[in-house]
């Protein structure tokens, strides 16, 4: 019998994995910032006045203050023209208001979001959330390698970094496992842990030492265009697209949403696919996150035997990912989640 540190997990996935959305963009941060808006009454406005307007409208020798705003009617209005602006307009009649008032505010016309984007581009300097291949690469010269050699190139060139993660796949697999991904963007793995944190079998309960805690882990696929610069001009191509793999814990996730951060994130280049038919990948662990390379290695090494629907996840594993999805939480158990992901086939 498995234990778990997952809580309320069914009300997680019960009525579809929506309830998880919105769908994360982890290369950017958004500052949602909100403005209490004040809107006060133009009579009140009059009534807090009136004594001065009284006041003001004796000196200048009318009978009212009504007397007055007609008064200075013209005045008003061409004071707003000079004052009128794209944000704030001249209204089109006139408000029923008097001197001291301040203009009613109209919103600005929204901003073109394509001049928007090019803007940020410039300010970053980026026009690409994903890293191009040829930032580790020479492209074109590997082109030229047989693939054996290609894939010991691309290990050693990520052998001193402790928090990468580096595979070659073969074109065939990872279509298989892309096709599934797009159906099935959304699923949990559990990170199978022998003892308690801190303790060693001997010193856990006799009635503990046997079993199998199990984190879990939330992931998101997320299908993007090639990087700039690595897709062919032209033509039928299978370097269509990049895609990454964000991995975040569970209770993380239900808690911050879209603004829980990802512990590791895996990518997938395809600019090697037409010629030599193989996609790299290349994996990035954050440091004190709470996930060492070695565990983020067992959950990345997962997403192939629960996604190759025709190869590893052929059977249960496979149909566990469409449970997910379609939220069935009465077949979906997480005890043969774990079962499962300890069988490597």
């Amino acid at each position: 019998m498995a234990s778990f540190r997952l809580q309320g997990f069914q009300s997680l996935i019960r009525g579809n994995s929506r309830l998880l959305r919105p769908q994360q963009r982890r290369w950017a941060q958004v500052h949602d910032v909100r403005f209490l808006a004040s809107h006060h009454d133009p009579k009140q406005v009059l009534d807090k006045y009136r004594a001065k307007l009284d006041e003001k409208a004796k000196q200048e020798g009318h009978d009212s203050v009504e007397s007055l705003k007609e008064a200075y009617g013209e005045k008003i209005q061409d004071l707003r023209r000079k004052a009128s602006t794209a944000a704030t307009p001249e209204p089109d009649t006139p408000a029923s208001t008097v001197p001291g008032t301040p203009p009613p505010f109209h919103p600005p016309p929204p901003p073109d979001s394509s001049a928007t984007a090019k803007a940020a581009r410039r300010i970053s300097g980026e026009s690409s959330p994903i890293k191009p291949l040829s930032t580790y690469l020479d492209v074109e010269k590997i082109r030229e390698l047989p693939a054996k050699e290609i894939e010991a190139l691309w290990r050693l060139r990520h052998a001193n970094n402790p928090t990468a993660i580096t595979a070659v796949i073969s074109l065939d697999t990872y279509k298989r496992i892309a096709d599934a991904a797009r159906h099935n963007p959304q699923f949990i793995l559990p990170l199978p842990r022998q003892t308690s944190e801190g303790q060693t079998p001997e010193e856990q309960p006799a009635d503990a030492q046997n079993q199998t805690m199990a984190d879990i882990h939330f992931l998101q696929w997320a299908f993007h265009p090639p990087a700039e610069g690595s897709a062919p001009a032209s033509g039928q191509t299978a370097n269509n697209h990049t895609s990454t793999v964000i991995f975040t814990h569970l209770g993380a996730y239900k808690m911050h949403g879209s603004f829980a951060q990802p512990h590791t994130t895996i990518t997938h280049y395809l600019d090697l696919s037409d010629d030599k038919g193989l996609v790299l990948m290349h994996g990035q662990v954050v440091p004190d996150r709470g996930v060492s390379t070695s565990e983020a290695t067992w959950l990345v090494s997962s997403v192939q035997r629960f996604y190759d629907f025709e190869g590893q996840a052929s059977g249960r594993k496979g149909e566990l990912v469409r449970m997910f999805t379609r939220g069935d939480v009465e077949n979906f158990k997480v005890e043969e989640l774990v079962e499962e992901s300890e069988r490597v086939h």
